[in-house]
C-alpha cells in the first residue's frame, strides 16, 4: 500500500476504525474464521516435506488431522529449520525462508530461531494493525492516528546466521524485523524512532537517542515494556529540566499523549508508577504478542481479557492443562481442541499453526478463557516457570544451572531456593527493578557463604547464559539482585502450609510476581545486613 496523504490516511483510519467496530460486535464470526484459516494453512503445508511426512494432503479433515499431526515442542522443529536456515525449499513452508526472529528461552539453549516466512510478516502486519483498531474502536475515536507512534522495540541491526552461507539467512529480534517491513503508510505518518535509531543494539544509547530526537515531537502512542518506559520518561525529564517544578509527567511534553501499549510482561507491578509519569488521561491498552505470533490484543476493559485474534492467519488449539505432559506430546494430539470446544474456566496449553510452518506447535503458554462468544482470555503462566517481570525471559532451568554452579565452585549444597522480582520502591529509593533470591543452604561447610558474594556470582553466571538478562543488567534496566539466605526449614514449612509436602511436590523456582516471595518472608525473619548468614 503506498504512502497516502495525510487526510486520505486520516479517513482510512475513521473507515477501517468503523468498520471493526462492526465486526467485534458481529456474534459467531471467530470459529468460522479459524476453519477458513485451517483449510489455507493445510493446503500450504501438503505440498512441504514435512507436511507430506505428517500425512497432510489436501482436503485433510480436521479429526484425520488431529490423529496424525503430533503437538511438537520448538526443540523438535529445529532439524526441520536448520534445513530451511541453509536455503533448502518446501521444508516447513512452501518456498525459501531468509529470515528468523531470534528467542532466548528455550530449555536446550539459550537461542531459538523462528522461520519469518512472507506469509508470517502479513500475519504480523495485519495483527498489529487490527489491534490499534481494537483501541480506536473501544475509545470511540481515532485521536492517537493523527501523531506519532513510539515503540520501544529491539534493533532493526539483523545479522548473518552461522552456518548458513551460501544462503543468506538472517536473523534478529522479530519487533526489528517487523520495523523493517513496516507499510509504507505506517513508517511516513506513525513510526518513531525512525530507521537510523531502531538500528542501536545498546539501549542506553538507544534511550539516549530517542529523546533527542521526539522530546518535541507530537507522540500519540507509547508502546514498550513498562521498565524502559519508566527510564524513557526519566531520559525526557531530564532533558527538558524545567527548573525546581520539573516535568509533571509526560502528557505535559507531549499534550496529545493518550495511549500506552503494553504486553508481554504483568503491568500490574507498575501500574501506579507508569500512571504518574504518562500523565492522568493516558489510555492503557494491552497486547499478547510473542514471536511466534500476535495472538490477542484488549477490545474491552482490560478485566473481560484479550480478543482473540481469529482471523489474523493462526490457526489456535487448545490443550487442557490437566492432560499436558511434555513426555508424551506427541500422543496427546486428540486432547488438543479447537477455537469452537473451548470452555471458560479451563487452563489451557496454546498449540499454534503458522503460516511459517510450525503445525501443532507448543509454544510454552497457558490460557484461560473467561468468554467464549467472543472468545477472550488470559495469560496465565508457562506450561514450565519462566522470571521475566522486566522483560529478562529467565526459566527455571537457567535459573537451576545458574545457582548450580555458583555453589559447587564453593562447596555449597542446596537445599532449596526461589527467585522472585523486586519492583520498584520509593520508600526504600529502589529506582530499578531486581531479582530477590530466596535460598536455603546446608549448613556445615568450610568456606561460609555470604548474600553479596553469592549475588555477584549469580549476576555474573546468569548473564553468561542467557542474553536477555546481561542486556538488561547492562543496559541499566536491572540492578544487581539481592539474595536472601534463610534458617533452614522455611521451605518445608511453606509447603507444609500450602499441602505440597512429600510426594512428587516441588517448590515452584521462580514467579513473575512476589505471591511466594511475601509469604516466605512472613515465614522468616532476614536481616538487612546480607553479610551475615541466616545459620
Amino acid at each position: 500500500m503506498p504512502a497516502l496523504p495525510k487526510s486520505l490516511f486520516y479517513l482510512g483510519a475513521d473507515f477501517l476504525t468503523a468498520r471493526t467496530a462492526r465486526k467485534l460486535r458481529q456474534k459467531k464470526k471467530s470459529v468460522p474464521a479459524q476453519t477458513r484459516i485451517w483449510r489455507r494453512l493445510v493446503g500450504a503445508m501438503s505440498a512441504t516435506s514435512y507436511g507430506r511426512k505428517a500425512g497432510i494432503e489436501p482436503g485433510l479433515d480436521y479429526d484425520a488431522f488431529r490423529r496424525r499431526v503430533p503437538p511438537q515442542t520448538y526443540e523438535k522443529f529445529v532439524p526441520h529449520i536448520e534445513r530451511m536456515k541453509r536455503g533448502e525449499a518446501d521444508v516447513l513452508w512452501p518456498g525459501q525462508c531468509s529470515l528468523y526472529a531470534v528467542s532466548s528461552g528455550t530449555t536446550a539453549g539459550r537461542t531459538k530461531y523462528l522461520p519469518i516466512t512472507g506469509e508470517m510478516l502479513g500475519h504480523f502486519r495485519q495483527a498489529g494493525l487490527d489491534s490499534l483498531l481494537f483501541y480506536t474502536s473501544r475509545v470511540g475515536h481515532t485521536g492517537v492516528f493523527r501523531g506519532r507512534h513510539l515503540f520501544l522495540g529491539g534493533s532493526t541491526a539483523l545479522t548473518a546466521l552461522p552456518d548458513s552461507a551460501p544462503f543468506a539467512a538472517h536473523g534478529g529480534d522479530l519487533s526489528g524485523i517487523t520495523a523493517l517491513n513496516l507499510p509504507s503508510w505506517a513508517e511516513k505518518h506513525l513510526y518513531e524512532p525512525g530507521a537510523d535509531i531502531a538500528q542501536i543494539a545498546d539501549w542506553p544509547a538507544k534511550i539516549d537517542a530517542i529523546v533527542e530526537r521526539t522530546w518535541d515531537r507530537n507522540i500519540t502512542m507509547l508502546a514498550g515494556i513498562p521498565s524502559w518506559i519508566l527510564i524513557l520518561a526519566e531520559q525526557l525529564r531530564l532533558r527538558v529540566d524545567t527548573g525546581p517544578a520539573r516535568l509533571p509527567n509526560l502528557q505535559a511534553l507531549w499534550p496529545n499523549l493518550e495511549c500506552l501499549v503494553h504486553g508481554g510482561v504483568p503491568i500490574a507491578p507498575f501500574a501506579d508508577e507508569l500512571r504518574a509519569v504518562l500523565g492522568p488521561t493516558v489510555n492503557f491498552h494491552e497486547v499478547y504478542p510473542a514471536s511466534e505470533a500476535f495472538i490477542a490484543a484488549q477490545d474491552a476493559d482490560s478485566a473481560l481479557g484479550l480478543r482473540l485474534m481469529a482471523d489474523a492467519g493462526i490457526f489456535y488449539e487448545f490443550l487442557p492443562m490437566k492432560e499436558f505432559d511434555e513426555a508424551t506430546l506427541p500422543h496427546l494430539g486428540n486432547k488438543a481442541v479447537p477455537l469452537e470446544e473451548v470452555r471458560t474456566g479451563v487452563d489451557y496449553a496454546l498449540l499454534l499453526t503458522t503460516p511459517a510452518g510450525l503445525s501443532r506447535y507448543v509454544i510454552g503458554d497457558v490460557v484461560r478463557f473467561i468468554s467464549t462468544e467472543p472468545p477472550r482470555l488470559l495469560y496465565v503462566g508457562r506450561t514450565k516457570l519462566q522470571l521475566s517481570a522486566f522483560g529478562e525471559h529467565v526459566i527455571e532451568k537457567e535459573l537451576t544451572d545458574t545457582l548450580l554452579g555458583v555453589c559447587q565452585r564453593h562447596g555449597w549444597q542446596i537445599v532449596n531456593f526461589h527467585v522472585a522480582p523486586m519492583f520498584v520502591n520509593s520508600l526504600t529509593g529502589q529506582k530499578r527493578g531486581r531479582h530477590e533470591w530466596w535460598v536455603e543452604l546446608k549448613p556445615g561447610t568450610v568456606e561460609t557463604p555470604t548474600g553479596p558474594i553469592i549475588a555477584v556470582e549469580l549476576d555474573a553466571e546468569l548473564q553468561r547464559i542467557n542474553d536477555d538478562y546481561e542486556a538488561k543488567r547492562k543496559g541499566g534496566g536491572l540492578e544487581m539482585p539481592v539474595v536472601r539466605l534463610v534458617i533452614p526449614g522455611v521451605f518445608e514449612h511453606w509447603m507444609r502450609q500450602k499441602g505440597k509436602w512429600g510426594g512428587q511436590n516441588k517448590m515452584p523456582r521462580c514467579r513473575s510476581d512476589r505471591e511466594v516471595a511475601d509469604e516466605l518472608a512472613g515465614l522468616t525473619k532476614f536481616t538487612e545486613d546480607t553479610q551475615s548468614p541466616f545459620f
